[in-house]
């Protein structure tokens, strides 16, 4: 008997060995990517979700203020009306910011079971 045909079987169990380790972590990396994508959607979903609560809060602001008059001595001019958006933006990504009305919450729910993603 040679020295290779003697090797032969414990090179295979080497080889097969190999393979399955090879074939496990194919199989952890799909499970970590898809973790990963996982997660990066759900992060865009509660973003997306957040963004539209603050629009939402926005436009309510706007039109809650559009009818009230300001006192001239603290308030009124062009810079009023120029920076009146601006304010109402700021306040709006605040209120969601500090966990809003609810709305991101109720959007993103939505938004997970449409993806086919479960609620954590």
């Amino acid at each position: 008997m040679s020295l290779l045909s003697a090797l032969a079987p414990q090179v295979n169990t080497i080889a097969s060995a190999a393979e399955a380790t090879a074939k496990t972590a194919r199989n952890v990396a799909k499970t970590a990517l898809g973790a990963a994508d996982e997660a990066a959607k759900r992060a865009k979903i509660k973003e997306t979700a957040q963004n539209f609560e603050s629009s939402f809060l926005s436009v309510m602001f706007q039109q809650m203020s559009a009818g009230v008059k300001t006192d001239e001595t603290f308030g009124g001019g062009q810079g009023e009306e120029m920076f009146k958006s601006v304010l109402t933006d700021a306040m709006s990504k605040q209120i969601t910011k500090a966990g809003g009305i609810g709305l991101a919450a109720s959007i993103q729910r939505e938004m997970l079971k449409m993806q086919g993603l479960k609620e954590q």
